[in-house]
């Protein structure tokens, strides 16, 4: 079954999971349909690509909606997983209130169904957007659409580099207490595995898009604890973080100037929507937990002497002296 087909299918699909919610997607078979319109004539200098023209026809339209489905195909899978989250991580009447709203539904089999449901989506809306871009180049013997990836990953709107898709994958292995799950989508099989000795989290998807996340700090080399994704997408321990917008841990991240930079990528204004790896923590404490109370342990203290350092200041400013 040709790819169009099979996301015509999906789509049908999505609207029963979602029970007719209405979520953004990739309309790959509408830009296909500008491509096939266009006029380019791509039949001489077959072998040369063009880095720098573009088609009017089709670019008035294509790039521009491509990068706002993009956006919002996005901003509707971060705000589902951070439900679904929401829901599994919460404790005592919080969580009871929670499971009142979702009808009494078995918790293990909704969520994870639910978690089954949220990969595939992000999953075919990554390969529509792949295969649309792959046919934009085809077209017109050019690499702006190559280029184009590189714009979203600048933006953040590149599908399959969301922080949210490592806490999914976390959150299927703390759901089954195993280091790798597979799951049997409706349109192919996924598969998450935790490889510890290497600091690697592995999630294979349809099409043969593997993807590897690295789980090392940056700036400690060493596993991530309590972990934080900036919003550039870089994933650091709380208390590297800190340190290098320098704030102080129990101030938070939030605390950070404006200006300050990811330690990796130097873009500026990123901590102000940094994220907490909740489902990553938790399963970092449940595979390492050696190492785990280690650092929490070492974190408490560094905390502690910078919470004393901070308010034998404040009160030093208080009473006039510096």
């Amino acid at each position: 079954m040709k790819f169009g087909c099979a996301f015509r299918e999906y789509l049908q699909e999505e609207r029963e999971w979602f029970l007719g919610e209405k979520c953004a997607h990739v309309e790959y078979s509408r830009l296909k349909k500008v491509l096939k319109t266009c006029k380019k004539d791509t039949s001489s200098d077959k072998d040369l690509l063009c880095q720098c023209q573009s088609c009017p026809l089709c670019d008035q339209q294509f790039f521009s909606e491509l990068m706002k489905e993009a956006s919002d195909v996005v901003g509707y899978f971060s705000s589902r997983v951070q439900h679904l989250l929401h829901l599994h991580i919460s404790t005592g009447i919080h969580r009871y209130v929670l499971r009142l709203r979702q009808c009494f539904k078995s918790d293990t089999q909704t969520l994870t169904q639910e978690g089954r449901i949220l990969i595939e989506y992000i999953a075919m809306n990554a390969i529509a957007m792949r295969k649309i871009l792959k046919k934009y180049d085809k077209v017109h013997s050019s690499v702006n659409g190559e280029n184009f990836k590189s714009r979203m990953h600048a933006q953040h709107i590149e599908l399959l580099h969301s922080p949210w898709i490592i806490e999914l994958g976390a959150f299927y292995l703390n759901s089954t207490g195993l280091d790798s799950c597979e799951l049997d989508g409706v349109y192919g099989h996924f598969s998450c595995d935790l490889n510890i000795n290497k600091d690697v989290m592995t999630l294979v998807l349809p099409d043969s898009i593997k993807l590897e996340y690295s789980l090392t700090c940056a700036i400690c080399l060493d596993l991530v604890f309590n972990p934080y994704a900036l919003s550039c997408g870089h994933i650091f321990c709380k208390s590297c973080a800190c340190s290098a917008a320098s704030v102080m841990i129990f101030q938070g991240l939030k605390a950070a100037s404006p200006e300050s930079k990811c330690p990796i990528c130097r873009e500026v204004g990123v901590y102000s929507k940094a994220v907490r790896m909740v489902e990553l923590d938790l399963l970092m404490k449940r595979r390492c937990k050696d190492y785990w109370r280690e650092r929490l342990a070492s974190e408490r203290v560094d905390t502690v002497k910078q919470s004393k350092e901070y308010w034998n200041l404040q009160s030093t400013y208080a009473i006039g002296f510096r």
